[in-house]
């Protein structure tokens, strides 16, 4: 370790200031920062977490991914006075780089700029009072990323966390349970009954949990730990409000043993120790564990506020206003896997001679009650000239509630999947293909007016729901219509089309607008059997002010997520990408959770980045959830195991939600949506596991199955699945219901070894479960492309039982030029694919 004088920048106009080549005496104090909890931009692989930064160990480190724009984020667990800050760099240290406090882990405030740093160890005297710390990186100075062996925070807690903490343990005496017990004498019941010469044990595996009921919801501030010498090397301390939702108060890596306590902030009336990784070949022995209940100190989370520096507000008299909309697509038109987010909101009024393009993560939205109060006299333009005419990856943008007058009469929607247009208005035609007519491969209307045609062209698919369109002028494979006034009548035998009159049921996404100058979110009602638009009357709707919304900026942390939640407010996350140390947990009835430019959730770590409880009308719309470089269970569960709470007056929605793993980077998730809940609406959602991009690879980005429906009277409308190494879809909830489905098998299938079981080649995109006795599903289609084998023959697209109940209409399975067949469509049912012409194969009605 290396010292030197440092110039600070406090500010572009400051002098330079030289400081002593010596560490002060305060840096032989223990830390504020150290062993808090702590996350980060990205981390470099699992060997070199957030966590070894605030270790108090100089031989760990942490270092991020290979890019600017980096941060590692310091949680003092209470409001302190800091002093002084000590960086000590590796090798790869931060040339430019920022440091910077938050009271709320949201809104930042520059502590001191460092530009031409040079590496070693940085001490730098600051003064400023939060919570939150973190070190910003600007530059690199090498072609590493950031790395950092410690991270030290320096300065006086002005807000103790375990100030109203109490001394007693809760859980003395409190029943008990374990995951497994190394033998009789070792029972779970020994780690809490207040004697530390019993002990519990696990068996010799990873992972073990114990855990106690403390037979109430507790707040909870501190836990302490007397592990035995057979100790967790990494383990996490959990909460849950009924045993089965559980969030991660506390990530513990590098643990030593020994006794511990440890500052949390959370509420449950479970608590679990959950050991992941073991330090010695014997299993998790704990002597004591005793929980502490009580306020932590932390201010609660306020409610409402700006949207952000994302959120692009104008109205008619904005100057400028094309340059604007032409600069962010000029930085977004290629970015496929950028981190750029934006959201374009227009104030009510006209809008003259004005084209909006849209590149990846851009959404337009009006601010109106209604799409007519925003009226464009021009286009919203999507089209595929950045990848030579082909719109078959024209991903991630939207636009929703405004009019449009189209300059030349029909304006230009090019999408693929994850691309929503909805409650649009549109005086004049729409054009669904890319100009020079290539491929497309999308997409998806809702509750929109479309005066004039609409024409496809070279779309493969597509689903519209709830509206009103002037004509439709052709299709190509698979065109399904619900509740559609002006479709096509189905003509699968000959044709694309399967037209349904009316949507079962139906709810439109929550959105957000302006009441006067105050900002509101509409919550649609319910609608059973609709059709056409559900505007202007929005019959059976709410208004939430903003201030009962946690609004989400980019650095905010998943403890302060999860405090608003318990809170009682909903969450807007602004556009931006969230990176994850623990799972967002969603607890109470009608919570709505909505993004704006397609926020992004990442968990780190293995963490799940999303749960939501078994409880009535939760609205989940608008977001992204990009899966980690560490493997995480389940992405997105709605409800826990069992759940079997009747829903269907208020069903929870999941709208606009999309999942994505690799592409942006290596990605690992064994399963992406998990429902176990009973009648969610599931309407519109593509779940990708990337089949191009960074960290693509049939183990590389490995996610074993797409959607998991284990709930009963589940309702699909728009679902988009594709390229998982297992199931795309394994349905084996009761009477459940999927209307339009689009689905191609994993390209990079290395051999027809790979995808076999129960002897059969390939795992159906689409599988009810044998044990299901109802099901109906409608307009369905799964096409083949493997590339890395083009010799496999799948079995079938679609495996369901074979029984009175189950029903499925018009379904096609399309070899894609001939890479890869299919057998059969469904069972054993349906013609062959064969050749290289990409023509369906069709079964209208099974049985």
């Amino acid at each position: 370790m290396r010292l030197r004088s440092l110039g600070v920048a406090l500010a572009a106009t400051a002098a330079l200031v030289t400081l002593p080549a010596q560490i002060p005496a305060a840096a032989a104090e223990t830390p504020l920062s150290q062993g808090k909890a702590v996350t980060s931009s990205s981390d470099e692989n699992a060997g070199t977490p957030a966590a070894n930064a605030v270790d108090g160990n100089a031989g760990t480190r942490w270092s991020s991914g290979a890019s600017d724009d980096q941060w590692l984020q310091v949680d003092l667990g209470a409001t302190a006075s800091v002093t002084q800050v000590v960086l000590n760099w590796e090798t790869a240290y931060g040339k430019d780089y920022k440091v910077q406090i938050s009271p709320d882990g949201s809104t930042w405030s520059d502590l001191s700029t460092v530009t031409g740093g040079d590496g070693g160890t940085d001490t730098l005297d600051v003064s400023g009072q939060g919570r939150y710390v973190r070190m910003y990186g600007v530059h690199r100075a090498t072609q590493w990323g950031y790395s950092l062996w410690e991270l030290q925070v320096f300065g006086t807690a002005t807000d103790t966390p375990t100030a109203s903490c109490d001394t007693a343990d809760a859980a003395k005496g409190r029943p008990a349970s374990a995951s497994s017990t190394e033998n009789a004498g070792t029972p779970a019941s020994a780690a809490f009954d207040g004697d530390t010469g019993t002990r519990w044990s696990s068996q010799a595996s990873d992972p073990q949990w114990v855990q106690v009921d403390l037979e109430s919801v507790q707040d909870l501030c501190k836990v302490d730990l007397t592990w035995e010498a057979a100790y967790a090397k990494e383990f996490q301390i959990q909460a849950s409000a009924d045993g089965q939702t559980w969030s991660t108060l506390r990530s513990v890596t590098g643990a030593t043993g020994g006794s511990a306590s440890y500052d949390v902030s959370g509420s449950g009336r479970y608590l679990r120790v959950n050991g992941t990784v073991r330090a010695t070949g014997y299993g998790y022995s704990l002597w004591e564990v005793a929980v502490h209940t009580g306020s932590a100190g932390s201010p609660p989370v306020q409610g409402g506020g700006d949207l952000g520096p994302n959120v692009i507000v104008v109205d008619p008299s904005t100057p400028n206003l094309q340059q604007k909309f032409d600069e962010v697509f000029a930085q977004q038109e290629t970015s496929q896997f950028g981190s750029g987010r934006y959201q374009f909101l227009l104030k009510p009024g006209t809008y003259n001679g004005i084209n909006a393009q849209l590149g990846f993560y851009t959404s337009i939205s009006g601010l109106g009650l209604n799409p007519d109060d925003t009226q464009i006299n021009g286009d919203i333009t999507v089209d595929a000239g950045w990848f030579n005419g082909n719109a078959t990856q024209n991903f991630w943008r939207s636009a929703e509630n405004l009019a449009i007058k189209p300059v030349n009469g029909t304006d230009r929607w090019a999408v693929a999947q994850a691309a929503p247009f909805r409650r649009i208005h549109v005086q004049g035609g729409l054009n669904l293909a890319p100009n020079g007519y290539g491929w497309a491969s999308g997409g998806y209307i809702a509750d929109s007016k479309i005066d004039g045609t609409v024409g496809p062209y070279s779309q493969q698919q597509w689903y519209t729901r709830d509206s009103s369109v002037g004509g439709w002028t052709n299709g190509v494979w698979n065109m399904t219509f619900t509740g559609v006034q002006g479709a096509p009548a189905t003509d699968f035998d000959t044709g694309p089309y399967t037209t349904l009159d009316t949507t079962p049921v139906s709810r439109e996404k929550p959105f957000l607008y302006l009441d006067g100058s105050e900002y509101k979110v509409f919550v649609p009602g319910k609608r059973t059997n609709a059709r056409g638009v559900s505007w202007p009357a929005n019959a059976g709707g709410t208004s939430l002010p903003l201030s009962q919304f946690y609004v989400v900026k980019p650095g905010a942390t998943a403890a302060t997520i999860n405090a608003a939640l318990a809170q009682g407010l909903n969450l807007l996350f602004t556009p931006g990408v969230y990176h994850l140390d623990r799972t967002i947990d969603v607890t109470r009835a009608d919570t709505v959770v909505l993004g704006l430019g397609l926020a992004t959730l990442v968990p780190d770590g293995g963490v799940d980045a999303l749960h939501v409880a078994d409880v009535d009308g939760v609205r989940l719309a608008g977001f992204l959830i990009d899966a980690g470089s560490a493997n995480s269970d389940t992405l997105l569960q709605i409800g826990p195991s069992g759940a079997s709470a009747d829903h269907s007056a208020n069903p929870t929605t999941m709208q606009d939600v999309f999942v994505r793993i690799g592409g942006a980077g290596p990605g690992l998730a064994t399963n992406s949506v998990v429902v176990n809940s009973d009648d969610v609406i599931v309407d519109h959602t593509w779940i990708w596991r990337a089949d191009h991009g960074d960290g693509v690879g049939w183990d590389t980005n490995r996610a074993d199955y797409g959607l998991r429906v284990n709930g009963d009277d589940v309702l699909a409308t728009g679902l988009f699945v594709e390229h998982f190494n297992k199931y795309d879809v394994l349905w084996s909830g009761e009477r459940g219901r999927t209307i339009f489905f689009q689905n191609e098998k994993a390209y990079d299938a290395p051999n027809a070894a790979a995808i076999t079981h129960d002897g059969i080649v390939g795992y159906a995109a689409y599988k009810v479960a044998d044990s299901v006795n109802e099901h109906e599903a409608w307009g369905l289609g799964s096409y083949c492309n493997y590339t890395a084998d083009p010799t496999i023959v799948q079995a079938h697209g679609f495996q369901v039982p074979v029984k009175s109940g189950i029903k499925l209409h018009d379904l096609l399975v399309i070899s894609l030029g001939g890479k890869g067949q299919y057998a059969h469509v469904v069972n054993s049912t349906g013609a062959p694919t064969s050749g290289t012409d990409t023509v369906p194969s069709k079964v209208t009605q099974f049985p």
